[in-house]
């Protein structure tokens, strides 16, 4: 449907006045707006406004307007209009009664703009002076004078949706509260990080953050971008076409005379336009300190324009006077010791004093570099580029320090006694994961409950994404050869697409990275062999084309038949062919197909510069692409290098990010390692998979422990590193020198499943645990019992068949304290909590439950008796993952009092106010299976008694508190387990 434009410019019109204020009666602001636009009075009705809404599609201008300002109300915090939380259907009815909607008003309109679903940031932080929002909650509303309302206007043209915008304001607002405020008289420096996921949009969270603290009175701010040329040139030019603006870049010059004058943005005007200077509009201008070209230089006139001007010298800067009339000062700077000395001495020698000077210092990748990595001692001299950074802190006592970071185990490890160092200890914010965003989880199959002979294209995402890599030699490229291929086919039918409703130059860009190494001779010798691979591909003959035919028929059409999420794809390979040549010659018609950026020359000269031409290579790299440095339109991934910890293995995960258009024909080929406790290299797949656990593990300890209890928090940053996890010991979090000052004694965990995976390896060790549970498996029951839960919507059950017992909560705290571990810290936590609730007897017994097989055959004698034996593998040496089934934990969980009435007589029977339950797995690893006896013994240090609990619902512990902490001195020990362990 056509939208009439007296309806839009309506529509508009009531949608701008209620935005700067608050949702009143749509009604009464339609007749009311309907007298000043002309041709609008037939408009000015609800019946008009429904009417238009049955006609239109979600697309709809009328609709998108609408949605936009629901959303933004939807997600405000703490608006005088509403009481109810953000996101939730009580707002929502607040809303409507505001707007005085009829019913079926409201029902359209929900169906245009359903409540957004997506989840709130999580923020772990100490208690702050409120000041943002006591405010004019935006002093700057308007689109001539608001850095921020410039930068949200912008978002569409990048894709943005009205959801994703408003999450957004709401994510940047939550940073900005935090900070102190610009107009105290009282100095105070806040510290936080900003935990993102690798390649989702980071760069966005700051750059609004940037928008709204220079709205609010910041004035200086400068953007630590990386330890490389390319990044921080890639961050400029970021900043200034979303953010700065034309007028700001341009000052009065001529077009040509911009650095931006070959950029193909700046000619098509799309970088952001205020029509004026903003300081000619009544705003406040933004003065460049770097440009896209230049890192931060020591000139005289760099002095000159570090100066801040006051309209009231006697009043100093941060009084409202000066402040709300000066100009920001932008920089954007390598991590680079000789660039930021030059900043700090410049900085000591302007005539405004630095202590009256609002100051925002973003460090973006902040975990890399700034971190001081000298081990603690009164003596010690800090790191280069962190000393930098404490001088800056110290002579800027109103400076506030956010960093940036997907991988934040580096920053959280950070002595935060020191009061000169970059320790977050104001806030800890961690951003929701972004719609469309492809991340770790993507390829990998985490817990899933499908067996794999059951897994297919559509449920499971490793079958989807991820193809190994194994080769013969170093000689051996037919592994790579495979990945070029399907770098090809996935140019044709991204070529396909584009001819089939896409429109022409839809993919910008469309590349393969390949990563074996960090060295530039490694590189030299894979350029020549990919260039082999290229040459004597044949693609525009016979055998290249059947090649691909087999590829597409067995894995492409496979794969988009159910992943491609309505986008086109042909039926058959005869349908593709015709495609094939025009995407080979986008590649390679130039003779290039391969570009190597293992230095900043590839983008200087343009060859690797994404913003300057439409990219669709292969791209050879290492150490430089695997930081920040954004690689637009990857598709496939020939991955092989490895790493020596969690936070560098994440970062060289470039295939990580949105994929609108082509999520279905992304590809990781991916090394894979033999592994065990007698080989200590990591199966880069499964390293990934660990690491992604660690990750998701974090995030949600984070999430439980953000509820303030009494309006205090649970936890401050301080807290945090216990919370860090480690699922595979081969591979620490962060290196071991950033690892240290604190440690968690006790996790509280009632009703929630908790499953140790330390198990020993030592033959003794193990013989020991047979031992200490042989007098359990003697009480369990000989027969089995077959428990159920019947879920409340009728329409699922789980079923549990098992032998059972009872025991006693002393009596199980003995065994359990009786254990041996390979890393005994990684289980103390949870020992010190059921010691803890063994004492004040919210446990008073436990049921034991030995899960059996669907089949009789796999079979352990243990005493008299036998009992079903599980097979699971140490996939991440020495640890399992998970052993328990889903299904089987529902059943514990009730009996535990977490999940409500089963409906079953035998589950019910079990399940008291204050008993836990045990799942209890004799497991034999399978290089063991051989030493298997007849008579279904093995010898006990080949066996392994594993067990999951959930302690009583009712077991909170003393107080309602999760966590207990102890400090330790810093440097002392570490907080993780480590690998020798």
């Amino acid at each position: 449907m056509i939208q009439a434009p007296g309806r839009l410019a309506l529509h508009r019109a009531v949608l701008g006045e209620m935005s700067g204020t608050a949702p009143t009666g749509l009604l009464r602001s339609m007749r009311y707006q309907a007298e000043v636009i002309p041709g609008a009075n037939e408009y000015a009705n609800e019946e008009d406004f429904r009417e238009a809404l049955l006609m239109a599609g979600r697309a709809d201008p009328l609709v998108a307007m609408w949605r936009a300002q629901f959303y933004q109300w939807d997600f405000a915090v703490d608006p005088p209009w509403s009481d109810a939380r953000p996101r939730t259907e009580q707002r929502r009815a607040h809303l409507y009664a505001r707007l005085a909607l009829d019913p079926a008003t409201a029902k359209l309109l929900e169906a245009g703009a359903p409540v957004s679903t997506l989840p709130e940031p999580v923020v772990i932080g100490t208690k702050f002076e409120p000041w943002y929002h006591l405010r004019e909650r935006r002093p700057s509303r308007h689109s001539r004078e608001g850095y921020w309302n410039n930068y949200r206007l912008a978002l569409p043209a990048r894709h943005w949706s009205p959801e994703a915008i408003a999450d957004l304001d709401i994510a940047t607002d939550h940073v900005v509260e935090r900070l102190a405020d610009p107009t105290s008289e009282i100095a105070y420096q806040a510290k936080g990080l900003v935990v993102g996921y690798v390649q989702s949009g980071k760069t966005a969270n700051f750059a609004g953050v940037i928008a709204k603290s220079i709205d609010a009175g910041y004035r200086l701010v400068i953007v630590l971008s990386g330890t490389l040329n390319l990044l921080r040139a890639q961050t400029q030019r970021r900043l200034d076409m979303e953010l700065v603006g034309r007028e700001n870049i341009l000052r009065g010059a001529a077009d040509h005379e911009s650095d931006y004058s070959d950029d193909p943005a700046w000619i098509q005007r799309r970088f952001l336009e205020f029509g004026e200077l903003p300081s000619l509009l009544e705003g406040i201008d933004i003065h460049r300190m770097t440009t896209r070209d230049n890192d931060y230089r020591s000139l005289q006139q760099g002095i000159y324009a570090l100066e801040f001007e006051k309209r009231e010298p006697s009043l100093p800067l941060y009084d409202p006077a000066n402040l709300h009339r000066a100009a920001a000062r932008l920089m954007v700077v390598k991590k680079n010791k000789s660039v930021l000395t030059k900043l700090v001495k410049d900085l000591r020698k302007i005539k405004t004093p630095l202590a009256e000077i609002p100051v925002l210092i973003i460090d973006d990748e902040s975990d890399e570099a700034s971190i001081n990595t000298t081990r603690p001692k009164a003596d010690a001299e800090r790191t280069a580029i962190n000393q930098c950074l404490s001088d800056l802190l110290t002579m800027l006592p109103r400076a506030q320090y956010v960093g940036y970071t997907a991988t934040p185990y580096a920053n959280v490890f950070i002595d935060p006694s020191d009061a000169a160092d970059i320790f977050p200890r104001d806030f800890l914010l961690s951003l929701a994961r972004p719609t469309g965003y492809m991340g770790a989880a993507d390829f990998h199959d985490i817990d899933s409950d499908i067996p794999e002979a059951e897994r297919t294209y559509r449920n499971s995402n490793e079958k989807a994404h991820v193809r190994d890599v194994v080769v013969a030699d170093e000689d051996d490229t037919e592994p790579l050869r495979k990945a070029v291929d399907m770098f090809v086919l996935a140019a044709a039918m991204k070529v396909y697409r584009e001819a089939n409703g896409l429109g022409d130059g839809y993919f910008q860009h469309h590349t393969m990275l390949i990563h074996e190494s960090g060295w530039v001779d490694d590189h030299r010798h894979l350029l020549a062999r990919v260039t082999q691979v290229w040459w004597d591909a044949d693609y525009s003959g016979p055998t290249g084309h059947a090649r691909l035919r087999d590829l597409f028929d067995t894995d492409v059409a496979l794969v988009s038949a159910e992943r491609a999420e309505g986008y086109p794809v042909p039926a058959t390979f005869d349908d593709l062919r015709p495609h094939i040549s025009p995407a080979v010659i986008r590649i390679g018609g130039d003779q290039k197909p391969i570009i190597v950026v293992n230095g900043d020359t590839a983008v200087e000269t343009g060859e690797a510069d994404f913003d300057k031409r439409a990219i669709w290579k292969i791209l050879i790299g290492g150490q430089k692409l695997s930081r920040g440095f954004t690689v637009e339109g990857l598709t496939v991934s020939y991955f092989r290098r490895r790493a020596t910890n969690m936070s560098a293995l994440m970062q060289m995960g470039r295939w990580f990010g949105f994929r609108r258009g082509y999520r279905d024909l992304v590809r990781l080929y991916i090394g894979r390692e033999e592994t065990g406790p007698r080989n200590r290299d990591i199966d880069l797949y499964h390293a990934f998979e660990a690491t992604c656990q660690d990750e998701d593990a974090f995030r949600e300890e984070l999430e439980q422990y953000a509820e303030t209890i009494d309006g205090e928090p649970q936890v401050t940053p301080a807290q945090v590193p216990p919370l860090v996890s480690q699922h595979l010991p081969l591979l620490p979090p962060t290196s071991k020198n950033k690892m240290y000052n604190a440690r968690l004694v006790e996790l509280r965990s009632p009703g929630r499943w908790r499953e140790p995976t330390a198990y020993p390896t030592a033959a003794a060790d193990l013989r020991h645990n047979v031992a200490t549970w042989q007098p359990v498996f003697d009480q369990l029951s000989t027969t089995t019992t077959e428990f159920a839960y019947h879920f409340p919507d009728g329409q699922q059950s789980h079923l549990l068949r098992a032998h059972h017992t009872t025991l006693s909560a002393p009596t199980f705290l003995a065994l359990l304290e009786n254990l041996r571990w390979r890393a005994p810290r990684q289980f103390a936590p949870d020992l010190e909590y059921l010691r803890s609730i063994t004492a004040d007897r919210t446990v008073t017994d436990w049921t034991i439950l030995a899960p059996a097989r669907t089949t009789n055959d796999d079979r352990i004698r243990l005493g008299a008796h036998t009992f079903p034996r599980w097979h699971r593998a140490r996939r991440r040496d020495p640890l399992f993952g998970a052993i328990a089934y889903n299904w089987h934990r529902t059943i514990a969980l009730r009996m535990a009092g977490a999940l409500p009435t089963s409906a079953d007589p035998h589950t019910e029977s079990h399940t008291t106010p204050h008993r836990g339950a045990v799942l209890l797995h004799p497991v034999i690893e399978p290089h063991n299976l051989s030493d298997l006896r007849p008579d279904n013994t093995i010898d006990p240090a080949k066996l392994v008694i594993t067990f999951g609990f959930v302690a009583p619902s009712t077991a909170i512990g003393r107080d309602s508190r999760t966590v207990r902490f102890t400090t330790v001195d810093a440097g002392s020990e570490n907080v993780v387990v480590d690998s020798e362990e």
